[in-house]
């Protein structure tokens, strides 16, 4: 691809959706709108320390990573709880686009959350190493000198904990989505359609969407795995797309509980659940119904300047989508990575990967996923 200052939205939020803001690319007389309404909001989600190295030396500020976007990429999605600067910020969705330098697919794949890895020390947020929950990455980094918080900070640790774990040397573009700030994209939207793939009971919100009532033993200080009570909001298992509204979509994707009498769910469910979320509203958001009326073009975008953070490696949100047009939401695979339960004795540490999961993360380093697939099928997700 030619360095082209010509700039449009970028086609990877085709294939994340964190950012709505960027889901403006097909063609025609849309691309002219993109353009224009991006240009007042790029800035506004930039943020290039994300991709910071924390083994440079922190007495420099470090250079911008040129990164080559004719070649093989891999993009950090991060999803957090709308949070305040007081307030340690934890990676709650945490997903990787790898795109092939052919261009011909893009793979989705999320780390579990629970993840036992090993997190290294970090000069800027003074802590140590640890082994404990790979969510814990983006809380122990996000720690400032003044006593508050940064997500972007904290992004550095989680991604250098990220390329540790899975041999991913640096990333190529990066970002953190406010699923509090995420909601009014969908809400702008109008929601989306998606398949509902097995029967889901929230553990947090009733039918009609408020927060459920929390059982007084479990108020305050006390913690307790299971602190609601009352009526769930239930999600029934469909065969075709049914309609979600933005508060439904965003709490489907958080479950991760079994029901009494439902099926069996863990973590793996829901990275699934999220994964298929992301493809559906990719699809949704590159349809005509969003790019083709202007008003709503304009909510999508205001939104996303409120939920996103994004880093390109020196190239802007724009620059992306000039790559990245040709890659079809419908051309998205996503992978679930097989693992299991961490224990120390009783005590459950988080989660671990088959051993196969390694070979899977070499074939990403080295641009032959299409190939370990066609080798290892049961790795794609079945909604493919």
């Amino acid at each position: 691809m030619g360095k082209s200052k010509k700039r449009r939205a970028p086609l990877w939020a085709r294939i994340s959706v964190v950012a709505g803001v960027l889901l403006l690319v097909p063609g025609g007389g849309a691309v002219v709108a993109g353009r224009t309404l991006l240009s007042d909001y790029t800035d506004q989600v930039t943020d290039d320390s994300l991709l910071n190295d924390i083994d440079a030396p922190a007495e420099a500020a470090p250079p911008k990573r040129e990164v080559d976007i004719d070649g093989p990429l891999n993009l950090l999605l991060v999803g957090i709880d709308p949070r305040d600067d007081k307030t340690a910020p934890l990676a709650d969705s945490i997903v990787i686009a790898h795109i092939p330098r052919d261009r011909h697919s893009a793979y989705l794949f999320s780390m579990p959350r629970d993840l036992y890895v090993d997190i290294p020390a970090f000069k800027e947020s003074g802590t140590g190493a640890d082994t404990t929950k790979i969510n814990a990455a983006m809380s122990y980094g996000s720690r400032l000198k003044n006593g508050g918080y940064s997500p972007s900070q904290g992004f550095q640790l989680l991604a250098k904990t990220v390329s540790n774990r899975t041999g991913i040397t640096a990333f190529d573009a990066g970002a953190i989505i406010n699923f509090g700030g995420f909601k009014k994209i969908v809400e702008a939207m109008g929601g989306v359609d998606m398949v509902i793939d097995m029967d889901v009971k929230s553990e947090h919100l009733k039918p009609d969407g408020s927060t459920r009532d929390r059982i007084p033993a479990c108020q305050g200080h006390h913690r307790c795995a299971h602190p609601y009570t009352g009526p769930q909001k239930f999600y029934k298992k469909s065969d075709e797309p049914v309609h979600l509204k933005a508060w439904e979509a965003l709490d489907y994707v958080r479950q991760r509980y079994q029901f009494k009498g439902g099926p069996k769910m863990g973590d793996y469910d829901r990275q699934r659940h999220q994964q298929q979320f992301i493809r559906a509203m990719a699809k949704q958001a590159m349809s005509k119904s969003v790019v083709s009326d202007p008003a709503k073009l304009l909510k999508v975008v205001k939104a996303g300047g409120e939920s996103l953070t994004f880093s390109g490696g020196a190239h802007t949100i724009v620059d992306w989508a000039v790559e990245l047009q040709s890659v079809n939401v419908d051309d998205m695979v996503t992978v679930k990575l097989p693992g299991g339960g961490v224990y120390e004795g009783r005590e459950y540490l988080g989660e671990r990967f088959d051993p196969e999961v390694d070979d899977f993360f070499k074939a990403v380093t080295e641009d032959r996923v299409a190939a370990f697939l066609l080798d290892h099928p049961g790795f794609v997700n079945q909604d493919q």
